[in-house]
């Protein structure tokens, strides 16, 4: 079989999404006018907005389309990437530099690469638990899992909902429950909701879903399913039996590198694939990227594998960038995320409590209450920011935000400190920006740093 088509070179990017799109993009952008580039896809779109899923199932957005940045026929016409989607990846063969594809009609292909992204992706934490496989139990991964879960609501108009885990996306689904009118229980098999959180500020959250209507119950797993006629009916734990009409699985993800694993790419700590700075793996002219891989943490200097678009994205464009003759690298995560859950904005940065210990560090940390506008001013509503600082050197460990509308966006200002190795103090004499209408005179992340440098050194 001939390497190429055209006498050029060929990449193959396995995955269709941010990672494996961002860098088939950038490597058309930056590389030779005569590379040959095919993405593979084994769901049916590409380039979509998965952060986007709870509100497509709430209705806020309202079609899948919406969702969509790049559709494959997009990818072809302004970037001459051909793109097949319903097409997976079954084996890697890095010695010949081939990748066996199956389609959705069963049709197999040797693809031949020069080079190769790998973008697989995560994969849910999905419990093999007596009835987990009944109609109505969802995991929300995909647009295809969204469109499925919308279509389930619509079709059937449960009254009850169980949301099994009390991370971002098990959250944010029970909120898209509530919108629809549903009673809303959420089981945690921890103290509080938001794991990533300190308890004390994952306490805020619990406070707040509460008053929205959500039945929290902590220290809560289920270990099974009760069904009626092969439909859902109860989420069931070692006390109770918990009636849901639809039931959502927020347990978390891992990396999806079984491939990689497979064809004998090197694999992390974490369970993600292998890679420098240059997103390069063990295996000349190989990438990867995005949630299938592991990359370091800037403060705690440990591998870390975290599911975000954002990074993805970025992650994306270095091997795109590099596969095409450039130079770039991929400066690593600081942790930072962000959510609203009933009337609460959420936000985290660095490292918590349990995670700093971990690491090895000795810290103080200081929680402080305050308003995102002046007090005085319409609208203001209560923030608590609380923030890590290493002992004796003040360097800034981490930060976490709750509060009313406008506290959220507060954690770029600690994202941006940590990522430049900041102490405390060098925070609290920072000059953000003052007017009532958006802060009080000493900001909340001010006051809170202030009052933590008086403690940590």
């Amino acid at each position: 079989m001939e390497r190429t088509v055209n006498g050029g070179r060929r990449l193959v990017v396995i995955g269709g999404d941010a990672a494996g799109m961002s860098a088939a993009a950038q490597a058309r952008r930056v590389g030779p006018e005569d590379l040959e580039i095919l993405a593979v896809e084994r769901g049916s779109v590409t380039s979509y907005a998965a952060c986007g899923l709870p509100y497509l199932v709430a209705g806020i957005v309202p079609r899948p389309e919406d969702l969509i940045v790049r559709t494959p026929e997009t990818f072809e016409r302004d970037f001459a990437i051909q793109v097949r989607t319903r097409t997976e990846a079954t084996d890697i063969d890095l010695r010949a530099q081939r990748v066996h594809t199956v389609d959705a009609a069963g049709r197999e292909r040797e693809e031949p690469y020069d080079f190769l992204v790998i973008a697989t992706g995560a994969v849910p934490n999905r419990p093999d638990l007596p009835g987990s496989r009944a109609e109505g139990v969802f995991g929300v991964q995909t647009l295809d899992d969204g469109v499925r879960l919308r279509g389930y609501l619509e079709e059937h108009r449960p009254s009850r909902a169980v949301v099994v885990g009390a991370g971002y996306i098990g959250l944010e689904m029970a909120e898209a429950f509530l919108i629809h009118g549903m009673a809303v229980t959420v089981l945690e098999a921890g103290p509080e909701p938001m794991g990533t959180l300190d308890e004390d500020m994952g306490a805020l959250v619990r406070e707040g879903m509460v008053r929205a209507g959500v039945d929290f119950r902590p220290w809560t797993r289920a270990i099974g399913f009760e069904t009626d006629r092969g439909r859902v009916s109860a989420v069931v734990t070692e006390d109770a039996a918990h009636p849901a009409g639809v039931v959502v699985l927020g347990l978390g993800t891992r990396p999806d590198s079984a491939l990689a694993r497979s064809a004998g790419l090197r694999i992390g700590s974490t369970g993600g694939v292998a890679v420098d700075r240059r997103m390069r793996t063990s295996q000349e002219n190989v990438w990867a990227a995005g949630d299938c891989v592991e990359t370091f943490h800037r403060v705690s200097r440990a591998p870390v594998a975290i599911a975000l678009g954002t990074h993805a994205n970025k992650q994306g464009r270095v091997a795109g960038t590099n596969i095409g003759g450039g130079y770039a690298s991929f400066g690593g995560v600081v942790g930072t995320a962000v959510t609203k859950i009933c009337g609460l904005e959420v936000g985290r940065t660095g490292l918590n409590e349990a995670q700093a210990r971990a690491a090895g560090f000795e810290f103080e940390s200081v929680a402080v209450d305050s308003t995102t506008r002046a007090g005085y001013f319409p609208g203001a509503l209560p923030i608590t920011v609380k923030l890590l600082a290493e002992r004796r050197t003040g360097r800034l460990l981490g930060g976490q935000v709750v509060g009313g509308e406008g506290a959220a966006h507060r954690v770029d200002v600690l994202a941006t400190a940590l990522w430049n190795g900041m102490t405390v103090e060098e925070v609290a004499g920072m000059d953000l920006s003052y007017a009532p209408p958006f802060s009080p005179t000493w900001d909340p992340v001010l006051i809170t740093a202030r009052r933590l440098a008086e403690r940590a050194y």
